[in-house]
């Protein structure tokens, strides 16, 4: 699944050839996806010209006069540009054509994904207002992760996935950081000391902020909005390394299953 590096690595690959572009046409070949694509989107876009992109959590955020195109990549998806003419392929479902000759092109297998249009605020919309901080933010630190965490059972892992408390630590960068910091993916969140957030806080920002660097993680379908795939699973520690010997001690990587989705851990660097 594209994670939040991945999205970042997206809208910083498309953003220089689409911000300050108009939209001439929109061609929606699959308008099923996780939510069916408005069937007024040409009638919205066509002529407009976008602003400057943002992100939000796995949201990226493309900006006309009136309002924003909300668009999620889901499970597999993928924006790229690519040259007008260019053939569609397999599971291209949706094309935005730019006034510059290319065509921002949506790619999605499983059709996880999905794109929408907001009026006004986007941050207002639902999907967006209930989310929590962004962890490369000033407003994400171990002392918010602690105060939230108080009297909670629930296992350190989820508790740093649930976009309530950080948005985009998703499972390869949660089980990263947790590594980083030298913490048990097993224990209770309300178990872990202040200091130990702060240790957790500054290795997501580390591990998330390398991972931007080296343009997201090679997964399954991902590949940046230039077409190419990420480079950072080559630096992964634990991450799907489960039964191999830790890059550090030495010790076998233990794998289990936490909150539904496999960890992977070094139970002698992560007491």
């Amino acid at each position: 699944m594209p994670e939040l590096p991945e999205v970042e690595t997206t809208r910083r690959g498309i953003a220089p050839l689409v911000e300050g572009q108009e939209v001439t046409e929109v061609i929606v070949r699959q308008p099923r996806l996780r939510t069916p694509v408005p069937s007024e989107l040409a009638e919205w876009l066509v002529g407009q010209r976008f602003g400057e992109l943002s992100r939000r959590a796995k949201y990226l955020l493309l900006p006309i006069a009136d309002g924003h195109l909300l668009w999620h990549l889901g499970m597999s998806g993928s924006l790229r540009l690519v040259p007008i003419g260019t053939p569609p392929r397999t599971h291209d479902h949706v094309d935005v054509v730019l006034g510059n000759g290319q065509v921002l092109r949506y790619h999605d297998p499983r059709r996880f994904g999905f794109v929408d249009f907001v009026r006004g605020d986007p941050h207002a919309d639902t999907r967006l207002a209930r989310l929590g901080p962004e962890p490369l933010s000033d407003a994400f630190t171990g002392e918010l992760l602690f105060a939230r965490s108080r009297k909670r059972r629930v296992a350190i892992k989820p508790f740093l996935m649930d976009n309530a408390n950080v948005v985009g630590v998703g499972n390869i960068y949660a089980s990263e950081a947790l590594f980083m910091a030298g913490i048990d993916p097993r224990r209770p969140a309300g178990e872990t000391s202040l200091a130990e957030y702060e240790r957790l806080a500054e290795a997501s920002r580390s591990v998330l902020a390398a991972a931007i660097e080296q343009g997201g993680t090679t997964l399954r379908d991902f590949v940046g909005g230039d077409g190419k795939p990420g480079y950072f699973a080559q630096r992964l520690n634990v991450y799907g390394r489960g039964g191999e010997p830790c890059r550090e001690c030495g010790h076998e990587i233990m794998s289990l299953v936490l909150g539904q989705r496999a960890s992977c851990f070094c139970p002698h660097c992560q007491s």
